[in-house]
């Protein structure tokens, strides 16, 4: 199929669906009409084969999370999100791949009211570009440099659930580092499923708006992640295994060193992380609560720089490792 051809096929599958796309697929550019008295809020996610995902993954799969990563950047700003841009790299034209991608990619646009309004296609590696856009009333964009000593560190969402899925399809259910407990099939396919179909925490961004003082959200690790914000906000946190969330799919199929390690660093969670004042934190939890949104407090912050795990007796805890960096030598 050529490159029109193919345009012509993401245009028909996935055409304006909003009254303020005022030009979307087809032309040189979009044009949007933006609420008045609204801030735009914008990201831009790029997933790359054997990078951010398998080859072998189904293209409905990559569909869904390539627009799913960008929509978690959007949560943690606690924007709402309304457009898309979507940028395909290609080996060949293969019209099957697309259609199967983008029934993925519009199930979740269709479900968060986001419309495709352009994009482009080019051959190479397999890589997905995806601009999204939201909007915010002025001024409460959550951020990450709001971080002040004593706000309590809340995680919203599972940790550690994906990287065991990653670890589940890469072993291939066979793995030195499993625990003995008899492998379970229907444990290991909920765990691909967090991993191949994140779910942006977009709810629970809305519920933060003005009330945490710093928000990121959780793609690179636990650690990786809150370590950024902790940069950002000139700040330092403890952490304590014993509030972390542990995922009982998790605990049945790997050992507790490697449950360990997923949860602080395993990566493409995309959980929130933020920081919520004292005064604020039984509120924010009976909201979130409210709206069934797994939230756990799972320290503190504290002036300085870095982070600390304690365990249970107030001993410093070593992680394995601090999360996914690009370019890491």
């Amino acid at each position: 199929m050529a490159e029109f051809d193919l345009l012509a096929l993401i245009h028909e599958l996935g055409g304006n669906q909003r009254s303020d796309v005022l030009l979307g697929i087809g032309d040189d550019a979009a044009v949007l009409r933006i609420t008045e008295g609204m801030d735009l809020v914008t990201c831009v996610d790029t997933l790359v084969a054997g990078v951010h995902f398998l080859p072998a993954t189904p293209a409905w799969d990559l569909g869904w999370k390539s627009l799913a990563v960008n929509l978690s950047d959007l949560a943690a700003m606690g924007a709402r999100p309304n457009w898309a841009q979507l940028a395909l790299t290609l080996p060949n034209s293969e019209p099957a791949f697309v259609r199967d991608f983008m029934q993925g990619f519009l199930a979740l646009a269709q479900r968060e009211g986001v419309a495709l309004v352009g994009g482009d296609t080019t051959c190479g590696g397999l890589a997905i570009s995806v601009t999204a856009y939201g909007l915010i009333p002025p001024g409460q964009a959550l951020q990450r440099d709001g971080a002040q000593p004593g706000d309590h560190i809340l995680v919203c969402g599972v940790l550690g659930e994906a990287a065991g899925g990653l670890a589940c399809l890469q072993a291939g259910g066979r793995s030195t580092e499993w625990s003995e407990v008899v492998l379970a099939k229907p444990r290991q396919e909920r765990l691909v499923q967090r991993l191949q179909h994140p779910e942006p925490m977009l709810a629970a961004g809305l519920l933060l708006r003005g009330r945490a003082s710093a928000c990121i959200d959780v793609s690179d690790g636990l650690l990786s992640d809150l370590g950024h914000l902790c940069t950002a906000s000139g700040v330092a946190a403890e952490l304590w295994l014993d509030s972390l969330p542990h995922s009982e799919d998790l605990c049945a199929l790997f050992n507790a060193e490697q449950v360990l390690d997923f949860i602080l660093a395993g990566g493409d969670d995309y959980a929130l992380c933020c920081t919520v004042p004292e005064a604020l934190l039984v509120a924010v939890q009976d909201d979130l609560a409210k709206r069934e949104i797994e939230t756990h407090a799972i320290g503190r912050v504290v002036a300085g720089r870095g982070i600390n795990v304690f365990d249970s007796t107030g001993h410093t805890f070593q992680p394995r490792r601090r999360g996914y960096e690009h370019f890491r030598t």
